[in-house]
């Protein structure tokens, strides 16, 4: 067996493994609560009172202006200055968050914002409070507009993970970083990751494929009965 071969074999386990404990879980509960800070950010700024809407435009501005890379060494190696100490996780974890709160408060607030104003006015005759409009008429077909970006979000959050490899995180970037400072094969060892990760973002893009053609069918049936 060629020696590169046998090099990304012996390697393979200990970087899915790395993937699995940490690339995944951070991809995971950051995108899950980015969407909900970015949900929380659009309504604001659409919907909430001048100094709050203020607040979530600073907070978005300041996110999307600066490099995730930055904002990840703010936090890790800048807050201890301060006070502040946090693991290498948290740290990624609160990182990617704020990031994806920002990004993701755009589309969210694009995608409400494109619901006709007439859906409001039928929500509104029929009784609905603001909260039951949003939840019920509004939150679903803005849904079914977000969900390619969203998705692609997503798919980005995956590969951007391996910056976590800068504050130390033993995800999978990093373990490749690290065998190849056992082994001098960077070049076998990066580009097994790299495959890794083109592997994931395959599988995540046949899923985005198969959820988008979903919500059109959905989408087709409600304008059916409409």
């Amino acid at each position: 067996m060629p020696h590169w071969l046998t090099l990304m074999a012996d390697s393979f386990w200990p970087l899915v493994w790395a993937g699995l404990i940490f690339t995944i879980p951070l991809t995971l509960l950051s995108f899950v609560l980015g969407l909900t800070l970015g949900l929380i950010t659009a309504i604001a700024r659409l919907f909430g009172p001048e100094p709050v809407s203020a607040i979530a435009r600073f907070y978005v501005w300041v996110i999307r202006g600066t490099p995730l890379l930055v904002q990840l060494f703010v936090i890790f190696y800048g807050l201890p200055s301060i006070g502040i100490l946090l693991d290498a996780f948290p740290a990624a974890l609160i990182g990617f968050t704020l990031n994806i709160g920002a990004y993701t408060s755009e589309i969210i607030r694009a995608v409400i914002s494109s619901v006709p104003k007439g859906q409001w006015e039928a929500a509104y005759s029929i009784g609905m409070s603001w909260r039951q409009a949003m939840q019920r008429t509004i939150l679903p077909q803005a849904a079914r507009v977000a969900v390619p970006p969203l998705s692609n979000t997503f798919i980005s959050l995956v590969k951007d993970t391996s910056l976590a490899a800068a504050i130390t995180v033993p995800e999978l970037f990093q373990a490749a970083q690290r065998i190849v400072a056992t082994t001098y094969e960077p070049l076998i060892l990066y580009i097994e990751a790299a495959l890794l990760y083109l592997a994931l973002s395959s599988v995540l893009s046949t899923l985005q494929v198969r959820l988008e053609r979903r919500f059109a069918r959905y989408g087709g049936m409600l304008e059916t009965r409409a």
